[in-house]
């Protein structure tokens, strides 16, 4: 037991010093300018980074936006998959397949897409005033709908994919039991299918949450300066004031708030199922 342990552990130690030296190294570093000052360590960075109303307002939206993204999906998400589930063998795969697609795609080109669908003369436009809901084009672009739409959009996939992988380790005869017994699809759905798939949905939260945290690109494109959000301050701070003490605090808050929610999940589903 000893040798295989010994190594397992040697197999491990070169990609865990490589992972040490081009990840944990740098991140440390970054995240050490936060509390270094020239009288020593002190928070008041931190404390400067919040007392302003811009970063309030920065921080807030970017929690906002995280959470809507991220309820959004688990709804569309549970609908999606539990439809995919019950299909046939071959039309499963071929759904999954389709959903797993836009994962392929570089998502620069997903959010350049939504330009041409949400601008002034894209489709979403000119189909409000042929149909006379608007008398003139509405500004959907640089808006927090418009990052809403983009990071939804980006990041549902992921929360697809975990729901049906949850979904069908689920036992196939715990819905008809329920049914049998009177419960509506309402009660189904809460203390039978909630509770069994819990698992996926932390995980699919997790990734969708934190992804919509920490993604630049769509906030940029679609949001730009009017709708800034941390990662795209934290962008700013960086190239443009060269101030990398305000990267170390953002940095930070992402790390946290990214764990935070991973654990706040977790422990909701726990006490759901519970209950």
């Amino acid at each position: 037991m000893f040798q295989n342990r010994a190594e397992a552990f040697a197999l491990v130690m070169p990609a865990a010093v490589f992972a040490g030296a081009v990840f944990l190294v740098p991140v440390i570093i970054l995240l050490s300018e936060g509390f270094h000052t020239a009288d020593g360590w002190s928070i008041q960075a931190y404390i400067d980074f919040f007392s302003h109303s811009l970063n309030q307002a920065v921080f807030f939206r970017t929690l906002k936006l995280a959470a809507m993204v991220t309820a959004a999906a688990a709804v569309i998400g549970y609908a999606a998959a539990f439809a995919i589930v019950n299909l046939p063998a071959k039309g499963k795969g071929r759904i999954t397949g389709l959903v797993i697609l836009p994962l392929m795609i570089s998502p620069v080109a997903r959010t350049y897409a939504w330009l041409v669908i949400l601008g002034r003369t894209g489709f979403v436009n000119q189909a409000l005033v042929a149909i006379g809901l608007s008398d003139e084009p509405i500004r959907f672009l640089f808006t927090e709908t418009a990052v809403f739409i983009g990071l939804l959009q980006l990041f549902l996939p992921l929360m697809i994919i975990s729901l049906i992988s949850a979904l069908e380790n689920m036992p196939r005869d715990a819905i008809p039991a329920a049914r049998v017994l009177g419960a509506n699809w309402l009660q189904v759905f809460t203390r039978v299918i909630l509770p069994l798939t819990r698992e996926g949905l932390v995980i699919g939260g997790t990734l969708v949450f934190t992804g919509s945290m920490t993604a630049y690109i769509t906030p940029a494109i679609l949001g730009g300066s009017k709708v800034l959000m941390l990662e795209t301050l934290m962008y700013q701070r960086v190239t443009v004031a060269n101030d990398f003490v305000s990267a170390s605090v953002i940095a930070l808050i992402l790390i946290v708030m990214a764990f935070s929610a991973n654990i706040l999940l977790k422990r909701l589903a726990t006490a759901r199922n519970k209950r």
